[in-house]
């Protein structure tokens, strides 16, 4: 069993001194308020593993608070590392730092590295990623796409944020510029305490694989250490009043104050005792349930509270101190993680195959001439689809042709074989032949070269309605032909066009009420300018209709 370490760091002070004369002062490990006269004020004094004034640096925090934690993780414990505190106190300061003074996190990833050269006796793969709680939202900082991840957990991997990307690294100078990227996308903005305020909870995460080089020739038991260690900012607790947020930052504020609250009562259930906690809350935040393992887990955590000394957060400032006095009682179980293998199921040994492949494929072919040939197949695959396209487009036109040319011909067909059928052409025939008029013949019967007869006494005429748009023509008497015709040779002649809208106007025009042309001896209409639509019995007096 081993307790949290907790440690307070007091920011510089903002204005000259307390109106009142009210005071923080730090002796050693205690830090307390005291009056005007420097008479300390009973109940407000507080102990902790360490406390760092205005004047300490990064450097001393991270020696003294996180350094055996940083270490502790490359040997296969799990480490987390988180600071607390309200708003503008100087957390976002401690974690990452500035170019002079680097923070936790920069200063505990190149320790690991040089950890890791100075260990001759093991190989190590190390992954990190970066994640933000956004709203109770968690966000992927090394991919902006990866939105709204959940979280996980299984007997293998513990809790884990599904979809989170993970990159390998092997250097801190790759870690570094990772985390740069990560804080380009974090959510930050300005209030009235803090011109670039931490908008979001940010965790990063290392997780660190060994296994011994001569694990094998040596007889011992092929195991593999997984440590996680987790380096956590949390956005600081506010007051509206005196921030000043409204619109998107009161609705940030109001999410952020609810997980600071839940891990509150976290804490609380935790310092509790073991037979007197009851239930824990680690499900009430996104931020508890990632950090349950370094809450009273199997996890080595040291927690750096920051505060305001000025006067105008005496009151923040007690509620930071009381957290840490509650989170220094809570005792975790640190043990060493190792995982017994006998398949190739750990995430080292799958990557040092894989990259012993890809270096055996790379050997035997040239990447470059690889490369073309797979932007050459591309391309070619590229124009087939172009092609395939238009020929594609092609049938489809030849199909709707063929279509169109087989319609026309049932349609022509059940004209001819239909004899009773009314002669009528379609708004598309009668646009294109506009203008033109088209006659229509009985034609003599071959068999005993007679003229077409019609009796009226043996034979009535059919009666055929006619057509809304079809021009009407009909004989009052039915005669063998004469030798004085009404008719002339080619029916597109009989009359204008005035004389064809008033028939089409309902007007039937009696072809024998016509003027008599001057006689002539009636001529056959040449077969070459004659174009049959309907053919009638030669007994069957004939009642035309000609579409316009």
């Amino acid at each position: 069993m081993e307790k949290i370490c907790v440690a307070v760091r007091v920011r510089p002070l903002v204005t000259e001194k307390n109106s009142d004369g009210t005071f923080w002062k730090v002796e050693d490990n205690r830090i307390s308020l005291h009056k005007s006269l420097g008479t300390p004020i009973s109940g407000v004094s507080y102990a902790f593993d360490y406390v760092f004034d205005q004047d300490c640096r990064n450097e001393t925090v991270y020696e003294l608070l996180t350094k055996d934690i940083i270490h502790a993780s490359v040997e296969g414990f799990n480490g987390t590392a988180f600071a607390y505190g309200q708003t503008s106190s100087g957390k976002t300061f401690t974690m990452n730092g500035s170019e002079n003074d680097p923070g936790i996190i920069h200063r505990a990833v190149k320790d690991i590295f040089t950890k890791i050269q100075m260990t001759n006796d093991r190989e190590f793969l190390i992954r990190v990623s970066y994640m933000e709680i956004y709203n109770e939202e968690i966000n992927d900082l090394f991919a902006v796409e990866n939105q709204k991840l959940q979280i996980h957990e299984s007997l293998e991997r513990g809790i884990f944020v599904a979809g989170l990307r993970e990159e390998i690294v092997s250097s801190a100078e790759q870690v570094l510029k990772l985390v740069q990227s990560g804080e380009v996308n974090r959510h930050v903005g300005a209030t009235n305490m803090n011109v670039r305020s931490s908008r979001s909870h940010t965790i990063f995460r290392m997780v660190i694989e060994s296994k011994k080089t001569d694990a094998r020739s040596s007889g011992e038991d092929d195991a593999i250490r997984v440590s996680v260690l987790n380096l956590v900012d949390l956005a600081g607790s506010e007051r509206i009043a005196k921030t000043g947020a409204g619109g998107v930052r009161l609705k940030e504020g109001k999410y952020i104050n609810k997980s600071l609250m839940v891990l509150g009562n976290v804490i609380n259930k935790l310092s509790e005792g073991a037979k007197q906690r009851g239930h824990i809350p680690y499900r009430d935040s996104k931020l508890t349930r990632i950090l349950q393992p370094a809450l009273g887990g199997n996890a080595k955590t040291s927690i750096i509270c920051t505060v305001a000394p000025d006067e105008v957060h005496i009151e923040e400032t007690k509620g930071t101190l009381q957290f840490a006095s509650r989170a220094k009682r809570i005792t975790n179980c640190v043990q060493v993680n190792e995982v017994l293998i006998t398949v190739d199921a750990a995430l080292l040994k799958r990557q040092k195959l894989e990259i012993e492949e890809l270096r055996r494929k790379l050997q035997g072919s040239r990447a470059e001439v690889l490369e073309q040939e797979i932007l050459k197949l591309r391309n070619d695959m590229l124009n087939y689809e172009l092609e395939r396209e238009k020929l594609s487009t092609e049938l489809e036109e030849e199909r709707k042709s063929h279509k169109e040319r087989d319609q026309c011909i049932r349609e022509q067909q059940m004209k001819i074989d239909n004899p009773n059928s009314s002669v009528t052409f379609s708004d598309s025939d009668r646009k294109s032949s506009q203008g033109q008029v088209f006659e229509i013949q009985c034609l003599k019967e071959e068999s005993n070269g007679s003229h077409c007869m019609g009796q009226e006494d043996a034979f009535r005429t059919p009666c055929f309605k006619a057509l809304p748009n079809a021009y009407v023509a009909k004989r009052s008497t039915y005669r063998r032909q004469t030798e004085d015709s009404p008719l002339p040779d080619t029916f597109s002649n009989i009359a204008d066009e005035d004389t064809w809208l008033k028939m089409n106007k309902g007007y039937i025009a009696d072809l024998d009420s016509l003027h008599m042309t001057p006689a002539r001896k009636v001529q056959s209409f040449p077969s070459t300018d004659i174009t049959p639509v309907s053919i009638f019995s030669s007994i069957i007096p004939p009642t035309i209709y000609v579409r316009n």
